[in-house]
């Protein structure tokens, strides 16, 4: 089974093909170190046959926290033997393990931050409504030098490599949007292609000149958006067009921003955890919450995209035409048929998934057993809207367990 073939990402062999795709863990402490349950669930993955594992969103400097509390922070030196303790677990049982980096840019808040929301432009999320502060040009730049600072300390912390977060809204995603992005400094858009690569090629090229040309690096990317300038075919195949001029080691497709995030995931939406924990739709009046569920709700249900099977791999099978770099698949992913198949027939290199393995950790080794197996993920999205709240992401069995 091509699946559980070993494959490379830039110079690291990966034992099988299934990646788990990074998802914001809440299981850190106040200053961003892992705590004996973060190291727990990746070593776990790791024991239940996951290739390779890709942690959640990981702050680069205090600026660019989530709102989210107990988030991973890669800022400082005091941070490497902590995530050191984490990398070595996972690679007792063979897995590889890769660090997200990000910076939230205008998709947080301010008490997260502790001050001004920073952003590419004066724009606000719709989502968020922060007014941010566009960042200055030398602002830009201890950006990306934060973002190699990162880098380094995940390097030395024993991770395999790094993912660059340019997808779903945030900060390397907003430079890359013409929506968003208004510069005109040399961060802006691109008159021939339509699209902002400088900044995130500055990113990439001081990554490397930290942590050397060998040390992988990986990008998450968003194929399209529900902006209203929207981004699409054209854009991505220009978008590819210049990763494989970088020759990331890696490059996983996703969809959309924050702006929509049930599009990003797709599936239910949970309601009654939503009007409980969101901090922007957190109701406590019975009458506001029937009004939601009566009024509310179905314009929602008419918005977000239906879950279908393997929603994102059009996207990367598109992307396969411009470049021979490996390309990861993440999204509806849940029969083993559909997973090997993917990779079978070339659509995508490496399949991607969570939700799936928030259910049922062992499910690679399931999958390994039987080629058929179907997860029990039934997309109810309570594990992903409890990321808003204070207590650690895992599946809530569709909501018996709250």
């Amino acid at each position: 089974m091509l699946v559980f073939e070993s494959a490379k990402l830039g110079v690291v062999t990966v034992k099988n093909r299934i990646i788990r795709s990074a998802t914001f863990e809440g299981m850190c402490d106040d200053s961003g170190c892992p705590t004996v349950a973060y190291t727990d669930l990746y070593c776990n993955l790791a024991k239940e046959n996951v290739g390779a594992i890709i942690t959640g969103f990981t702050y680069i400097s205090a600026d660019g926290k989530a709102m989210q509390p107990g988030q991973a922070g890669m800022d400082g030196t005091d941070k490497v033997g902590p995530f050191q303790v984490t990398t070595e677990a996972v690679h007792r049982y063979g897995s590889k393990i890769f660090m997200q980096l990000a910076h939230t840019g205008r998709q947080t808040s301010q008490e997260a931050v502790e001050g001004a929301v920073v952003g590419v432009s004066h724009k606000k999320s719709p989502y968020f409504k922060v007014q941010p502060k566009k960042l200055s040009t030398s602002q830009a730049e201890r950006v990306i030098t934060r973002f190699a600072d990162s880098a380094f300390f995940a390097q030395q912390a024993g991770f395999d490599g790094i993912q660059l977060h340019a997808a779903h809204g945030y900060l390397l995603h907003q430079f890359i949007l013409p929506a968003v992005n208004d510069r005109t400094d040399r961060y802006g858009i691109d008159s021939q292609t339509g699209i902002g690569t400088s900044f995130f090629e500055a990113v990439i090229d001081e990554v490397r000149r930290r942590c050397g040309p060998n040390f992988p690096v990986l990008v998450k990317i968003s194929a399209a958006d529900d902006n209203r300038q929207p981004f699409g075919r054209e854009q991505l195949s220009r978008l590819i067009g210049f990763l494989d001029r970088k020759q990331v080691a890696g490059i996983e497709i996703s969809y959309g921003t924050m702006d929509q995030a049930l599009n990003i995931f797709r599936g239910d939406i949970p309601i009654e955890q939503i009007l409980k924990f969101n901090p922007f739709y957190r109701v406590k009046s019975r009458l506001l919450r029937y009004c939601w569920k009566v009024f509310v709700l179905p314009i929602l249900r008419r918005r977000v995209k239906p879950f279908t099977s393997c929603y994102n791999l059009d996207s990367a099978q598109f992307a396969k035409r411009y470049t021979d770099i490996p390309i990861i698949s993440v999204g509806g992913f849940r029969q083993g048929r559909e997973i090997h198949l993917a990779v079978e027939k070339g659509r995508a290199d490496f399949v991607a998934l969570s939700r799936p393995l928030l259910c049922e950790p062992g499910f690679v080794t399931e999958l390994k057993n039987d080629p058929d197996y179907v997860s029990r993920c039934c997309n109810c999205n309570i594990c992903a809207v409890m990321c808003d709240s204070k207590y650690p992401t895992r599946c809530y069995g569709k909501g018996r367990n709250i």
